[in-house]
């Protein structure tokens, strides 16, 4: 038997969130927020962190620098319930870091990379991470060290009896390419939302876009927000409706439907189950500044599920 549910090996960081800005920002001028909040961020460690608070075990891989914001998000981890075995320090480098600048309307996202860029598949311990029964992978475009040898990291995991799931979260260059096509070759679940999805395929129609990628990928999982989620597995295709919540930021949101859909695939069951537990973590998580602190909180999570979980 497998050691861990799911491996993961991505980028660690914080994310510094300011609140109450206004929505314009003129340069030169001191400018106030109402509120800040410093969480664990970063796509691969709230998938992560969430994972592990939904009951999964999880064994996480990433580089950090010596210093405290990496240690910091370390300890999150840890008390989370992620196995950190796999993460290591360079010395002598800064650990990346993410500033987001809430508004009501907008938010700009700005992120120091530091030891982002140079995770690498030489780096990484593959024999720790295929102790796992599924693979997942986030920001594939972020991570400049590792997205040349993402397909071959993909294949010596299938190769090991590994499912895999894959999602880009944004390429800041907004080009889409670097080996993206010869990855998802070993993609089982592939968890863009709409933007992504039509990005990748190259078309503005979003019905376009996911039978393009139906055709390329064994599920296609498409995040849509307010709108809800919906899967593409051959011909057949399954919708769910959103979770109303009291909204607080959307920061993770899509990181933490990520966990609450593998969740319930890795259990084996059906689309609509896993839509529903997607919804669910990722309406969740907006009720909290940034996308794991509101998973912190256990005993609140298992009222929210025991509200809102499909009937078993």
């Amino acid at each position: 038997m497998p050691r861990f549910d799911v491996a993961i090996a991505g980028e660690l960081n914080l994310d510094l969130i300011l609140y109450g800005l206004p929505e314009e920002l003129p340069p030169e001028r001191e400018l106030l927020a109402d509120r800040m909040a410093l969480t664990l961020g970063s796509s691969s460690a709230i998938v992560a962190h969430n994972l592990a608070a939904l009951g999964c075990k999880v064994a996480f891989s990433s580089l950090i620098g010596d210093d405290p914001l990496g240690r910091i998000a370390v300890d999150r981890l840890t008390a989370g319930g992620v196995d950190v075995s796999g993460v290591r320090q360079a010395g002598g480098k800064k650990t990346g870091l993410t500033v987001i600048l809430q508004r009501r309307r907008l938010r700009n996202i700005l992120t120091y990379p530091g030891t982002i860029f140079e995770l690498s598949v030489p780096g990484l311990d593959l024999d720790f991470l295929s102790e796992a029964k599924h693979f997942h992978l986030s920001s594939f475009y972020l991570q400049r060290g590792l997205t040349s040898q993402v397909p071959e990291l993909f294949r010596k995991l299938k190769a090991a009896g590994l499912t895999i799931s894959l999602d880009t979260n944004d390429d800041p260059e907004d080009r889409w390419e670097g080996g993206l096509t010869e990855a998802l070759h070993h993609v089982d679940v592939f968890l863009p939302n709409e933007r992504e999805l039509c990005r990748i395929a190259r078309t503005g129609d979003m019905e376009k876009a996911l039978l393009t990628m139906a055709a390329r990928v064994p599920l296609t999982v498409v995040k849509m927000g307010e709108k809800g989620a919906l899967a593409q597995r051959g011909s057949e295709r399954v919708n769910a409706r959103a979770v109303q919540v009291d909204f607080v930021d959307p920061v993770g949101a899509g990181d933490s439907f990520d966990a609450g859909f593998l969740s319930q695939y890795l259990r084996g069951a059906d689309l609509e189950t896993c839509l529903k537990w997607g919804n669910m973590a990722g309406a969740w998580s907006t009720t909290q500044a940034g996308g794991t602190e509101a998973f912190r909180d256990r005993l609140a999570l298992q009222s929210f599920l025991r509200k809102f979980a499909p009937e078993s």
